[in-house]
């Protein structure tokens, strides 16, 4: 699936491209409102309101009139009035900025379903681990685990790429949406609820001094 990011700042641009990449999305960027009209379509646009050359507004209008393609506005102009003209002009959905990466991503899975039902089942399945971020909700050997906001989260960022390394800023950022440089005590508080949760330790292994990795247990 091909995502069109549209965003001028390279300090929101650079770790969202990444982030969907990793998430196994094609992925190609458009700093400017021209640059963007004049890319190939997409399968969706995440796009920004606030651009250098064109209005985000005006881009979303002729976008809209050349095809049905998805768009997501990603802004920080928050006002009633701008999502109502946004979602009036042909957006799928709104997200105002700053906003929590897999807040984003469960958005554009949403959007995705409802305008391209042959997008499929978006279910993560980890060895008897089945985590349904459309209901979300996780299962383990048939059982529902009660899982916080947190939690379920953290869990569902760890089973996207299991037996990855992922790193605890990479953590905080995406799950906390944070970039926070000190202790990281809150990821090892969830971490070990995580464990108790899923009856076994060694599901969530500790990297020392790098992050944490999912490793499915028979």
């Amino acid at each position: 699936m091909q995502i069109l990011v549209v965003e001028d700042e390279d300090e929101i641009a650079d770790p969202l491209v990444e982030g969907l990449r990793r998430e196994g999305f094609e992925v190609s960027r458009a700093a400017t409102g021209r640059e963007a009209l004049d890319a190939p379509l997409p399968d969706l646009v995440l796009l920004d309101l606030r651009l250098p050359d064109i209005d985000g507004i005006e881009v979303c209008r002729e976008l809209r009139s050349r095809s049905d393609v998805p768009i997501i506005v990603v802004s920080a102009r928050g006002e009633e009035v701008d999502r109502v003209v946004g979602l009036e002009l042909g957006a799928d959905d709104y997200v105002v900025k700053p906003f929590g990466f897999r807040e984003l991503l469960a958005r554009i899975r949403a959007v995705m379903r409802r305008t391209r039902p042959e997008a499929g089942d978006d279910s993560l399945r980890v060895g008897t681990l089945e985590i349904d971020p459309r209901a979300r909700r996780a299962s383990l050997d048939g059982r529902e685990l009660a899982l916080t906001t947190k939690e379920f989260d953290l869990l569902s960022l760890l089973a996207s790429d299991p037996g990855a390394v992922i790193g605890r800023q990479q953590i905080l950022r995406e799950v906390w949406n944070t970039d926070w440089l000190g202790p990281t005590k809150t990821v090892d508080v969830h971490v070990a609820s995580l464990r108790r949760k899923l009856g076994d330790p060694h599901w969530i292994e500790t990297v020392r001094g790098v992050g944490l990795r999912l490793a499915p247990q028979t």
